[in-house]
């Protein structure tokens, strides 16, 4: 316990060193790059990007508690945590199925958060019912060819790299045909048309390949074995959704909490409506409800005392935490929570509208709310096909 609270000293003499007041501002999306990319690179040199990550591949070595109680702290502060597809998805991927110089190639980047990933699952056809993708990759030497399409990919536009599943035996049942490859973004071949959405933004993709190339030394596991591959990916992004905060503080200016406080109104300390405040103290409550769960659930899986993943519940019930959370803070703001442009609306009611709007998606994502209902039917009650 004495050690663990020495590096929790530790934490916070960093964050007072390499952490000004204006970065605390939580992970939003658009803080500055000369005042994030300092903080960045003092994360990175400690390893503390991929803190549970072996020092060899850039990590910071560092044990569950440990992990914990950094993470803890910079949460406690509202600093940036710096994550990415190659941190919570790719990595822990590879650190199970990579070899070893696939390891030392693309873990280190991903720990000095040097490179950007993207992923490449979806397909027009091909959404819930992803086994069924038709993306090629063809052998040529000691090279894949790749053609096809992927969709709804998140950051395809900025990202250097993607990790995509690619059909590469169609005679097998479409299961088995199926492989796991990393190959560069910047190449030709490769076109990368961004969807814009009702909120406004851009941030996923059509992603065209016609004739792209990776090498077979980036195949991830074995030829046609990519769906094991791919379903323990997946795995880590739903885990990675149901350890996160339902939403809560998320990437907006200005937190739910605080958003909903000054829309509503304070009365001796409290807030005035007290529909709104039993629901906004339910969401805590469920918030941390599920960060057990999935810490508990995480330290059963590390001691083997379960052989069932419970990460679709925690998707599962992330998504809709994160639906009500804005569904809460859009009630607090009544008429004022409807505004998309012009006069009468304050700039973070304007926000608040469109935050609202985008995470209606977040029960389809990652897989939808029915596919995860399946999974936990099949693979955490046992129920029969």
């Amino acid at each position: 316990m004495a050690d663990l609270e020495a590096f929790k000293e530790e934490v916070r003499a960093f964050i007072a060193e390499h952490c000004p007041q204006e970065l605390r501002v939580g992970n939003r999306m658009d803080i500055p790059g000369e005042l994030l990319g300092p903080w960045v690179k003092a994360l990175a040199d400690r390893g503390w990007i991929t803190p549970d990550w072996p020092t060899e591949y850039g990590g910071g070595g560092l044990d569950r508690k440990a992990t914990a109680a950094l993470r803890a702290e910079l949460k406690a502060v509202r600093a940036p945590i710096i994550s990415s597809f190659g941190t919570s998805m790719l990595g822990p991927t590879l650190l199970e199925y990579g070899t070893e110089e696939q390891k030392k190639k693309h873990l280190i980047p991903i720990s000095k958060h040097s490179i950007r990933w993207c992923q490449g699952f979806s397909e027009p056809g091909s959404g819930s019912d992803l086994a069924s993708l038709q993306c090629r990759a063809e052998r040529d030497g000691d090279e894949f060819v790749i053609t096809g399409q992927k969709i709804w990919t998140t950051g395809a536009d900025r990202a250097d790299w993607i990790f995509c599943l690619v059909r590469t035996d169609f005679d097998a049942p479409k299961h088995e045909g199926i492989s796991f490859v990393l190959f560069p973004m910047n190449q030709p071949g490769v076109e990368v048309a961004p969807l814009q959405l009702i909120d406004g933004t851009a941030h996923f993709s059509q992603v065209f390949f016609d004739g792209a190339r990776g090498s077979v030394d980036d195949l991830v596991g074995p030829a046609n074995g990519g769906w094991t591959v791919a379903k323990k990916l997946l795995q880590h992004e739903r885990s990675t959704d149901g350890s996160s905060d339902g939403g809560i503080g998320g990437s907006a200016k200005e937190t739910i909490v605080d958003f909903v406080k000054r829309e509503v109104g304070m009365e001796d300390g409290v807030l005035a409506d007290p529909t709104i405040r039993e629901r906004l103290a339910a969401q805590e409550i469920d918030k941390r409800c599920l960060g057990l769960t999935m810490r508990r659930a995480a330290e059963e899986a590390r001691a083997g005392q379960i052989n069932r993943d419970i990460s679709s519940i925690g998707k599962f019930r992330w998504a809709n935490m994160v639906k009500n959370e804005q569904d809460i803070a859009m009630d607090a703001a009544g008429t004022q929570g409807l505004g998309w442009e012009g006069a009468g609306f304050e700039a973070n009611q304007l926000e608040r509208t469109r935050k609202w709007l985008i995470t209606r998606a977040d029960s389809i994502w990652g897989g939808t709310n029915e596919i995860q209902l399946n999974v936990i039917a099949k693979r955490v009650l046992g129920l029969p096909e």
